[in-house]
């Protein structure tokens, strides 16, 4: 497969890990947009928000409590946020499902 997610998850692209378990890999972020940004992606290979279904919505749950787990480890006591970008016209820029995790400043809004 030619996924830079899954070669991240398989070790063949470096990364500086946070966790992992057996259905998430966690990451930071190559090119952080606040002091605190890291990835959470899930091993299984899904492209993208519109590709999740009822099968998975153990591995969403589990997603968000894995965000929250690292986003205090990480010293994220005061808020943080959670973005997932869903295709072109959303943002998505890597074809495998991923929510970017930010924090350590103040978020503004309209993100953008």
């Amino acid at each position: 497969m030619d996924c830079l997610f899954c070669k991240i998850i398989a070790g063949e692209i470096p990364s500086e890990k946070l966790y992992e378990d057996e259905l998430v890999y966690v990451f930071k972020d190559i090119n952080p947009e606040a002091p605190v940004h890291f990835l959470v992606i899930p091993k299984e290979h899904i492209n993208s928000t519109d590709e999740l279904d009822e099968a998975h919505k153990e591995l969403v749950g589990h997603v968000f409590l894995v965000a929250k787990k690292v986003a205090h480890d990480e010293g994220l006591t005061n808020g943080y946020r959670i973005v997932n970008n869903c295709k072109e016209d959303g943002g998505q820029t890597v074809n495998h499902l991923h929510f970017h995790v930010l924090g350590g400043r103040s978020m503004q809004w309209p993100p953008g």
